[in-house]
């Protein structure tokens, strides 16, 4: 949960040391623990994170659009 209230913070930049000290922690020993440590199942991921959106925000005639050209 740290590690995620820390991603989610307004910070400029967003590493170990960063993350830990948004959250009140001393050290960055856990955030690192948790990303050297963790298995991670991208895909596990992906097919979640597609399940909530559809879920949350999806209809049968919707179109979802990537465009990373940062135009409106």
């Amino acid at each position: 949960m740290d590690y995620l209230t820390g991603l989610l913070a307004p910070l400029e930049k967003k590493n170990g040391w960063t993350l830990a000290e948004q959250v009140g922690r001393l050290r960055p020993d856990g955030v690192q623990r948790l990303l050297n440590h963790s298995d991670w199942d991208e895909n596990a991921v992906r097919d979640d994170v597609r399940d909530f959106v559809v879920e949350t925000i999806g209809a049968k005639d919707a179109v979802l659009i990537g465009d990373d050209t940062g135009f409106l």
